[in-house]
């Protein structure tokens, strides 16, 4: 199994996960939440993973240990988070509020907030790997950063067209990244120089 292949797998399955996070949000914001809506954002959220692998290997020789921790912290933030999604989407969607409320009493709802802790501090840290790596263009880079953690903060509030366009421009983002990575054939070798550097370099040989 090659490294491109894993890319384009991880592309793949980030375009699923961005699908699944705007489309879903768009409906809803004419709609309001449905049985079928919930169900993709539910299972949307098991392609985090090798979409956020596929992302850290084109940039891992540009990030180093700080990309790798961001890496690993943002990873084990996403599977708890998208334990959470799963189950507040498939499982908890179909209780009577007052089990809900029961539910989300005590333990449960501690791990759920510690979830979405350690998902901000990893969705953060990755963010600012990307935008320092310049691997990936700095907007959708800057964009996962801000729009993931906005999902994570706003997720315990009512829906309104403000969580909806912000699950847009989340997904957005992601299928963003995921285009530049599909056109991708290896992970970088280095960091690319700034255009200072180059401009001094060019200097340097005249």
């Amino acid at each position: 199994m090659s490294v491109s292949w894993l890319l384009r797998f991880g592309a793949v399955c980030g375009v699923i996960l961005g699908l699944s996070t705007a489309v879903p949000a768009f409906v809803e914001a004419f709609t309001g939440e449905t049985t079928a809506t919930s169900f993709v954002i539910g299972i949307g959220a098991a392609f985090g993973a090798p979409a956020l692998t596929a992302l850290y290997l084109r940039q891992s020789a540009a990030t180093g240990r700080f990309g790798a921790v961001a890496f690993a912290v943002n990873l084990i933030g996403l599977g708890l988070f998208a334990g959470v999604a799963f189950a507040l989407n498939l499982v908890l969607f179909y209780l009577d509020e007052a089990v809900v409320d029961a539910v989300l009493d005590g333990p449960t709802n501690l791990a759920v907030l510690g979830s979405a802790v350690v998902f901000v501090i990893g969705t953060v840290m990755f963010s600012i790997s990307m935008v320092r790596a310049r691997v990936f263009p700095w907007i959708p880079a800057a964009g996962y950063g801000v729009t993931f953690t906005l999902l994570a903060l706003l997720a315990p509030l009512p829906d309104t067209p403000l969580t909806s366009a912000i699950h847009v421009l989340a997904g957005v983002s992601l299928l963003w990244l995921c285009a530049s990575l599909w056109t991708s054939s290896s992970p970088a070798t280095s960091r690319p120089a700034s255009p200072d550097v180059v401009g001094s370099l060019d200097l340097g040989h005249r």
